[in-house]
């Protein structure tokens, strides 16, 4: 390896040298190249990410928007890109999103009971992150005791409303629709963390090639 991961290269940077039997090399090619340039590709869309915040005090995480097989490499590939891993899987913290309040109201519980009753039954370790479209909601989850407050597509505007109305303690997170185009405006509303899909589901490969010399 002459290049060590998370590094920058140039155009017709050589990354590393391979040798052994050429058979064997030529009929991995293809799987190798398609490899490096899916992952290379995660990591060069994630830099380009966090570049365009890099006055600010966010970050940029992924989501569980991942290849199948994949999510392992492709969140490692975030980190070596400058971003942060958000969940790997549904047991690393609770999310509670519409369609779950929606579901427990039918029982009788409003937001905050929702929120209640997930800390009460999980584990001291795990985190609650509640999904929110308005500032009214955020203040709601915040002063129920929710880790992180989720702020899924709202405007800028309200974005920050929520992030100053919402106390200390709570984590705030941006999500929905965010790109390179708005990501700078999304940060400086003052959110902690902003999760953006496209850096797993949607980079382009990076452009590499096996040459024999």
């Amino acid at each position: 390896i002459l290049i060590p991961d998370g590094s920058k290269v140039t155009k017709n940077d050589r990354i590393l040298e391979i040798n052994g039997c050429l058979a064997s090399i030529l009929t991995a090619e293809r799987t190798a190249l398609n490899f490096l340039r899916k992952l290379s590709g995660v990591s060069t869309e994630t830099a380009k990410y966090v570049d365009e915040i890099s006055h600010t005090n966010s970050r940029i995480v992924d989501t569980r928007k991942t290849t199948p097989g994949f999510r392992a490499l492709e969140k490692y590939a975030v980190r070596m890109g400058g971003g942060h891993n958000h969940r790997q899987n549904l047991s690393d913290g609770i999310l509670i999103k519409d369609n779950h309040v929606k579901t427990l109201k039918l029982e009788g519980l409003n937001l905050t009971g929702v929120i209640q009753k997930a800390k009460s039954n999980a584990s001291h370790t795990i985190k609650v992150e509640v999904e929110v479209e308005t500032v009214e909601q955020a203040v709601e989850a915040a002063s129920a005791g929710a880790d992180i407050i989720l702020l899924d597509n709202m405007s800028t505007e309200d974005m920050k409303k929520a992030v100053e109305s919402c106390p200390n303690r709570a984590v705030t997170e941006a999500s929905g629709g965010i790109n390179l185009e708005t990501v700078k405006s999304v940060a400086e509303t003052g959110v902690n963390l902003i999760s953006v899909g496209a850096i797993t589901h949607s980079a382009p490969n990076l452009d590499l090639s096996l040459d024999i010399d």
